[in-house]
């Protein structure tokens, strides 16, 4: 009976010992993106580069033996949705973290969960503070984001329109129900007064509900505003832009942040000729040859949404980078990893990381121009 009663420790002891094994020989990285609705452009480009990314990884055998795994959500553009994936990938696929979304009202959402739970999720289009820190100021623990955030991207945009193009009279159109929206709309407003501007129209639009927005057009054709800025996402800058053009505002200098996507040309057409757009990497930039020809070769797409597409790509990176130095792949090490970073060169930027706020320190923005039918490299932009 004892004898037995031994067998039976010892082989369950094995038993577990394999398990751990096996859990140890693999980092399995949530991906919370939009599959479906209309940022669906978005989320599919950075489900498909990261998956790209963890395939090479692991084609030279992994971290240090240790194999990535993407298990990927789809949110649907909704909060709810987004809180009910983290949970799961959290509770039921014990993933080791997450990445994504590419917006910041989704990152807000769920990062009570993830901070509760202890699994570090890295955001990669979300420049609101509040993605990495409470309203207090106090940095979430695991929540970090590899952009650059909206009172930098503000400022770029309101230097960009007085400095570089000009502009005395500012309107905006913003999302109310956005707050990526709202935090660039408050950021641009700020800095483009200190560089001497002046705000003449600033209206406001319900993202998702709205489809027309001539009355605020002719609001603002009527303001004498001399640049009209976009802080927004998606299918509604598009239409305001082809609505603008429609209503005779052809001199008008349109720009907005990193919302851009190239599906707008699909939506607003030759309207999109002369816009400009602030943006964490440039597809001119020989640094992104590599990826680009990767990204076609495998999905026969030239990887459209580029912007989202950099970013998840080098996010895997990212974390890869953290399990090597962290040496195991394990929640807590990787955190502590990804808040000791420092130097890491990834693709599109040498990332460091500020412990006080999980953000990206001195990251160059990139101005696009939108000219013979799709977005160019135009200028760097480092404001004063």
């Amino acid at each position: 009976m004892r004898k037995g009663l031994f067998v039976g420790v010892v082989i369950a002891i094995v038993l577990l010992a394999v398990g751990m094994a096996t859990a140890q020989g693999t980092v399995k990285i949530g991906y919370l993106a939009a599959l479906t609705g209309d940022w669906a452009a978005y989320g599919q480009t950075e489900v498909k580069a990261a998956q790209l990314a963890a395939e090479e990884i692991n084609a030279k055998g992994g971290v240090k033996g240790i194999k990535i795994e993407i298990v990927p959500y789809d949110f649907r553009t909704r909060a709810e949705d987004a809180v009910n994936a983290v949970r799961r990938m959290i509770e039921q696929d014990k993933v080791h973290v997450i990445i994504g979304a590419n917006t910041s009202g989704i990152n807000i959402a769920t990062a009570p969960i993830v901070n509760r739970a202890g699994v570090s999720q890295i955001a990669t289009v979300a420049t609101n503070p509040l993605v990495t820190v409470d309203e207090s100021g106090k940095v979430r623990p695991y929540s970090f984001r590899i952009c650059f955030t909206d009172p930098y991207q503000g400022k770029v945009l309101a230097f960009f329109a007085a400095r570089e193009m000009g502009k005395k009279k500012a309107a905006i159109l913003y999302d109310v129900g956005s707050e990526y929206s709202q935090g660039l709309r408050e950021f641009f407003i700020k800095n483009f007064e200190q560089y001497g501007g002046q705000m003449v129209a600033d209206l406001g639009f319900r993202g998702g509900v709205d489809v027309d927005f001539r009355a605020q057009l002719t609001e603002i054709r009527n303001s004498g505003a001399d640049v009209l800025v976009l802080p927004n996402m998606g299918k509604e800058m598009a239409l305001t832009i082809k609505q603008a053009r429609e209503l005779g505002m052809k001199d008008l200098l349109i720009i907005g942040g990193d919302g851009y996507g190239e599906f707008m040309w699909e939506i607003a057409g030759d309207a999109m000729e002369g816009t400009y757009w602030v943006n964490h990497v440039a597809p001119g930039d020989p640094a992104m040859e590599p990826f680009f020809t990767a990204y076609e070769d495998k999905y026969k797409d030239e990887c459209k949404e580029f912007v989202n597409g950099v970013l998840a790509y080098d996010a895997v990176h990212w974390v890869a980078n953290a399990v090597e130095r962290a040496g195991k792949a394990d929640r807590k090490a990787i955190r502590d990893a990804l808040e000791s970073t420092s130097g890491v060169q990834l693709n599109h930027a040498t990332l460091t990381i500020d412990p006080a706020d999980h953000n990206p320190k001195d990251k160059d923005a990139v101005i696009l121009e939108c000219k013979d039918g799709k977005s160019r490299f135009f200028m760097k932009v480092k404001p004063e």
